[in-house]
């Protein structure tokens, strides 16, 4: 089950470098995980500062 980014991201980028696979990109004015890529490792929610990451 992967994570998904909410309408709440800011688009700071924090999440960024959380990522061990590099499945979050920046689109339009906020950040997308790739569901095919995420590992649903977690570690992007607890990087994000304002909560925006959910498990689906």
């Amino acid at each position: 089950m992967a994570h998904t980014i909410t309408d709440d991201c800011i688009n700071c980028g924090a999440c960024d470098d959380s990522c061990p696979i590099g499945a979050i990109e920046e689109k339009g004015d906020k950040r997308v995980i790739d569901a095919d890529a995420c590992t649903d490792c977690g570690a992007c929610v607890d990087a994000c500062p304002v909560d925006a990451i959910k498990a689906d």
